[in-house]
């Protein structure tokens, strides 16, 4: 007979994972936040039902292997067999924590005083920017934290999770270093632009166009490079139609780098080189909204980096990258993706009270005519401002401040919105 010490020890564990489990409280017994701050009932009835879900079905593998151990010893089961099945429970637990942590992590914050109303603000901007009219699908909930670095990132809605269930929300994760000013809205709404591209299959709609181009000799290194590119692309094109000239400033802001980094040519990159990515942002800006501005701020940006004293290899490639900057911002804005119906991306992304003029308009009207105007109109307008020299940093900080405050409470006092079951796109980020 085998020793029934090692099935003990087994059983012990699992009997504590089975416990850990039972205390997995929801998140709304213990996120406590003033109103404006809170994440939408949409929101949090998602995260609530996954969380759910995921703790019942984690107590019922736990009971079960319970069940199993129970006469493992007498059926001639080994230990070693016994211990692998824990194992894996063990992995399934910690994935689920993980699950978890990601949500903790920006359901904590909006208990913080004035960064929870902020977040608040910037659900507001989020949903903002993903509002198209007439737009094929419906907006998953969202759900925006900050977090240490200098880039955003999303986790899109209906991708997996640690524990292999698909996200119920859109998570948008924005630099701390980025609050508080217009520059936000560029890392805010490229994120949000990931999962707009994704409900509307942009990347899988536009790579064999890109691809036909590169299909052209003389044009092949470019076009290769601009297709393991387009994804990121697509996130920059969504911020520029949205923000305006906002969009490549907070972009110059996190790509002015050390000049390895900005001349960095890396094909295994998904990003482009910061280099060509700051001159593509203005290229888009002048295809959607064309002003002088565009160009200025490019060439501002070469000065600040100028191309010498790279590799050979490296400046062949800038000069074809380059030579097709003008054929790759027509492309895109141009394109009629199947799920937009035939509508370009410039006419579903763009509109005409986000091209510098009217933006300059809007500025002229100051505080009431920008907390009248949706939010990603209000930062297009500020972020025209400081292009101009118009604002200073002391003022934006205290106009977004006040904006984001005041786009938290506009949200929080809305009636609540029907929930709709939405088929979403699945493209990899």
């Amino acid at each position: 007979m085998r020793s029934a010490a090692p099935f003990q020890l087994l059983a012990q564990e699992a009997q504590a994972l089975l416990s850990r489990i039972g205390r997995l409280r929801p998140f709304a017994l213990r996120i406590q936040s003033v109103a404006a701050a809170a994440i939408s009932p949409a929101a949090l009835r998602a995260i609530e039902l996954d969380v759910d879900a995921s703790r019942r079905e984690l107590a019922r593998r736990a009971v079960g292997f319970l069940r199993w151990l129970a006469d493992a010893r007498e059926r001639g089961e080994t230990a070693e067999a016994a211990q692998r099945r824990l194992t894996v429970l063990r992995l399934r637990f910690n994935a689920t924590l993980n699950e978890i942590d990601l949500f903790d992590d920006a359901l904590l914050q909006r208990s913080e005083h004035e960064l929870g109303t902020w977040l608040g603000g910037l659900d507001a901007v989020a949903q903002d920017a993903l509002e198209l009219d007439g737009a094929p699908f419906t907006l998953p909930p969202l759900l925006c934290y900050v977090d240490r670095g200098l880039g955003g990132a999303v986790r899109r809605a209906r991708t997996r999770l640690p524990g292999g269930r698909p996200n119920p929300v859109t998570v948008i994760r924005v630099p701390r270093e980025r609050l508080i000013g217009s520059g936000i809205a560029s890392s805010l709404v490229h994120e949000a632009g990931h999962q707009g591209a994704a409900l509307l299959s942009l990347v899988r709609s536009l790579r064999p166009v890109i691809r036909a181009f590169a299909a052209t000799p003389s044009a092949r290194a470019a076009w290769r490079l601009w297709d393991r590119w387009i994804s990121e692309i697509v996130a920059d094109l969504w911020a520029v139609a949205r923000v305006g000239i906002a969009a490549p400033l907070g972009l110059l802001a996190v790509v002015s780098l050390p000049r390895p980094f900005v001349f960095r040519l890396n094909a295994d990159d998904p990003h482009p080189m910061p280099y060509i990515r700051v001159q593509l942002s203005c290229a888009l800006g002048d295809a959607l909204y064309p002003h002088p501005q565009w160009q200025a701020l490019s060439e501002s940006w070469k000065e600040l980096y100028p191309a010498r004293d790279l590799r050979p290899e490296v400046m062949d490639a800038l000069g074809a990258l380059e030579e097709s900057l003008p054929a790759l911002s027509a492309l895109l804005v141009h394109h009629r993706p199947r799920s937009l119906g035939g509508v370009s991306l410039a006419g579903a992304l763009a509109s005409a009270d986000r091209t510098p003029e009217r933006l300059d308009a809007l500025w002229a009207g100051r505080a009431r005519a920008l907390r009248m105007a949706p939010p990603t109109i209000a930062l297009a307008a500020i972020g025209q401002a400081r292009a101009r020299g118009l604002v200073s940093a002391t003022r934006e900080t205290e106009l977004v401040s006040g904006l984001l405050s005041s786009w938290a409470l506009r949200r929080a006092l809305q009636p609540a919105r029907r929930p709709a079951v939405t088929v979403y796109a699945a493209e990899a980020h």
